[in-house]
């Protein structure tokens, strides 16, 4: 086992964590529902000017998901995780709310990310808490 997930594995987690095996096979379905959505609403500002305020919110959310990894398990930063999952949870929102009135399948196919992102932002506050003593 690789030191990163020696420290993850020692982390407190709650009864109702995943196992480690599952996070790989959900984040694979997730990023091709990403990959296929965020790339629909990118190709439509390309072409329209009217979708170019679209993409904003779809761009922050793909920085800060892929971002979370390296903070979490780089870092070994729980509190920046927490903050960053946060930042991953507002900007899907945010997304799912401005391309809602254009294009609402696109908004429907993002309700299995938005899910398993709110189960994560919730077990994350739990790890970070359950690890720091508060």
């Amino acid at each position: 086992m690789n030191p990163t997930m020696q420290w993850y594995v020692t982390l407190t987690k709650p009864f109702w964590a995943p196992p480690a095996y599952l996070f790989g096979p959900v984040w694979t379905v997730l990023y091709i529902l990403i990959a296929i959505s965020f790339g629909f609403v990118f190709r439509l500002a390309w072409r329209k000017k009217s979708y170019r305020k679209l993409v904003l919110p779809f761009f922050l959310n793909l920085v800060f998901n892929l971002l979370f990894t390296p903070i979490q398990f780089g870092l070994r930063n729980n509190w920046l995780a927490l903050l960053d999952i946060l930042l991953v949870l507002g900007t899907l929102v945010w997304a799912m709310r401005s391309i809602y009135p254009k294009q609402p399948f696109v908004a429907y196919a993002q309700i299995p990310y938005l899910l398993w992102v709110g189960y994560a932002t919730i077990l994350q506050i739990s790890i970070t808490f359950m690890n720091t003593g508060l």
